[in-house]
């Protein structure tokens, strides 16, 4: 018995040792961001303490391995979720968007506010995300032939070639993810915007360590790129033997690069990385760890001086940096900075955003929406304003490699806009109905403007339209254009309707109405038939309404007070029937034409009995109105 219980406390004697040994050789791998050897040691030791299992978790979330990742996170707050720092509720939540579980994503993700007593941001729900951010443009993305089964990322334009970042390269591997180091490369772009045949770069660029994220000045001269600290063929650490990067610029001479230095706002003690410039090349972005960052990294911006100094860097502030991570800043051509974020509100992991710059500050950042951004890392997103094409780098399901380069064309739309407005006054026009339509007459939209009169539809090139306006009371207004094969519209746009009023003396304003003014028609008594004088005047009314073939008219015809209502209303009726038949005789379609009888409904004047007035004051009421309708 003695010697079983002998047996037991060795055992446990050995088994203790061991843990102690594996915690502390993995606890030193994981310090020295040696990622996936850490996990194999990690997984040996029980019991699973808070610790390790927070480490496990972070081994393979740092590999963007994310279904190991949210199973040690799950272990890890079903026992510990009150001590736990609130960062593992954030990197739980996007495990959980990584496998698609996005409801259980979004529950921890607002446990995590909570616990940081953080304002919940206007999304509501995960998913939500795919309907608010939807790209103005359609995009297809593609796959390009450059990617491997290992890690290509990072594209930069250089000149008519591609510049990128690959672990394709044999050789010694990285502790962090056990694959070779990463090599600038440089490769063909063809006229489809692939990326074939691609090549180390020229010159003393590429070590046995780390380079990556170049970015080169337009005359193609200066590069700014990525490395680790690496000085004199000799690595560079930090009090914990983690050696950082660095941003180094270096020369193109007799096309190779090199005069390799580093820039002056360096540092071994934490990472400056992934450069970027300004289009004016006045200003270098780059993301970095620095102490005072709002998050474990953050965007920076730093002035490039005349004589080649540089100034302080600066945090891009609280707007675009977040508590997480900012990385692979770019600016395009039109002073909009594009960057990779996990801390704004995505689709899981690194997403990318857009923020204007305005008088050097930004607007907020808002999500690119899928197909750039996936449930994984979507990063180093670059663009070409002018040809509306670009790359992105992504390890979302379904590529060929750890990270692939994707290339992307948004598939422009084009539109005509304007606002309606007053011919002769060139006041707005709320309320006009403005319609496109094809070279076959037909709709293909309609509009009604608001209050800014402003209209606004998709075209295509190389088509003819045809833009008509309309509004009550004015005369309709038609534009033809057309579109060649960049969809430029071949002439300016103006709609520009004219009123009634203004077009035509004969119509008039009056009695709160809009009228062709003719003089008086007379009837016979007791008659409705067109006597030969009314003929002459109703010809008027045939020439305007010939001259616009959209008018619509109301005739009403009225009679004095003398005699009964019934009588009256019967009479007006006939008569004006009798005008409308004329009317219809001469060429006006029936539908343009509407007759109401309103006898002695509508006086213009006091005379509603017989003896309150004279024939002359009676004869006002007796008349006939051609009231404008649309």
């Amino acid at each position: 018995m003695k010697k079983i219980q002998y047996i037991i406390w060795v055992f446990i004697l050995i088994t203790n040792y061991t843990n102690a040994q594996n915690l502390k050789r993995a606890n030193h791998l994981f310090e020295t961001r040696a990622y996936i050897s850490a996990a194999e040691l990690y997984l040996k030791i029980e019991p699973k303490t808070q610790e390790i299992l927070e480490r496990l978790g972070d081994c393979y979330y740092f590999n963007t391995k994310m279904e190991p990742a949210s199973h040690w996170y799950k272990l890890l707050l079903q026992s510990f979720e009150k001590d736990v720092n609130p960062t593992y509720f954030f990197k739980y939540s996007q495990t959980l968007k990584g496998t698609n579980q996005l409801k259980e994503a979004e529950l921890w993700y607002t446990k995590y506010l909570e616990k940081k007593e953080l304002t919940r941001k206007k999304v509501t729900e995960t998913n939500t995300i795919n309907e608010n951010t939807k790209n103005t443009y359609p995009i297809t993305i593609q796959n390009v032939t450059a990617n491997t089964i290992y890690s290509d990322f990072g594209v930069s334009f250089f000149n008519d070639k591609i510049i990128f970042s690959s672990t394709r390269n044999e050789g010694n591997s990285y502790q962090w993810n056990e694959q070779p180091y990463l090599d600038l490369f440089e490769a063909i772009l063809t006229e489809s915007g692939d990326i074939i045949t691609p090549k180390p770069i020229a010159g003393n660029i590429n070590t046995k360590l780390h380079e990556s994220n170049a970015i080169v000045t337009k005359d193609g001269k200066t590069m700014y790129f990525t490395r680790n600290s690496f000085i004199n063929n000799k690595k560079q650490r930090d009090k914990h033997k983690v050696t950082h990067l660095k941003i180094y610029k270096a020369q193109l001479i007799n096309n190779h690069w090199t005069n390799v230095t580093e820039l002056p706002f360096n540092s071994n003690n934490y990472s400056i990385e992934h450069p970027a410039l300004n289009y004016n090349e006045t200003q270098l972005y780059f993301s970095s760890d620095m102490p005072g960052t709002i998050g474990s990294f953050d965007l920076f911006v730093v002035e490039i001086n005349k004589n080649g100094s540089y100034g302080k860097p600066i945090n891009l502030g609280p707007k675009i940096n977040t508590e997480q991570r900012e990385q692979f800043p770019f600016i395009s051509k039109n002073n909009i900075l594009y960057f990779a974020s996990d801390g704004h509100i995505g689709l899981g992991g690194l997403d990318v955003f857009k923020s204007e710059i305005i008088n050097n500050n930004f607007t907020t950042p808002v999500h690119l929406g899928a197909p750039i951004n996936s449930n994984l890392d979507d990063f180093s997103f670059v663009i070409d304003e002018n040809d509306e094409k670009g790359y992105f780098s992504s390890n979302r399901s379904g590529g060929k490699g750890d990270d692939d380069i994707y290339s992307f064309t948004q598939l422009k739309k084009y539109y005509v806009s304007g606002q309606a407005k007053n011919k002769n006054t060139l006041e707005i026009l709320p309320g006009s109905t403005v319609t496109l339509l094809n070279d076959q007459n037909e709709i293909i939209e309609t509009k009604i403007t608001e209050k800014d009169a402003a209209y606004s539809f998709e075209i295509k090139p190389n088509n003819h339209y045809k833009l008509k306006g309309t509004l009550k009371l004015f005369n309709p207004a038609e534009v033809n254009f057309s579109t060649d094969s960049k969809g430029n519209i071949n002439k300016d746009i103006f709609l520009l309707l004219e009123s009634y009023e203004d077009a035509e003396k004969q119509i008039v304003k009056e009695n709160g109405k809009t009228q062709i003014k003719i003089n008086p028609i007379f009837f016979d008594f007791d008659k409705w038939n067109i006597r030969s004088d009314a003929k002459i005047e109703l010809e008027s009314i045939v020439t305007i309404m010939k001259k616009y073939p959209n008018m619509v008219i109301e005739i009403g015809a009225h009679t004095d007070c003398r005699g009964s209502n019934s009588y009256n209303i019967e009479l007006s009726h006939k008569r004006a029937k009798s005008v409308r038949a004329y009317l219809i005789s001469q060429g006006i379609a029936n539908l343009r034409v509407k007759s109401v009888g309103y006898g002695e409904t509508q006086l213009l004047n006091r005379c509603s009995k017989d003896w309150m007035c004279n024939e002359k004051e009676h004869a006002i009421n007796r008349r006939c109105e051609f009231v404008i309708l649309n």
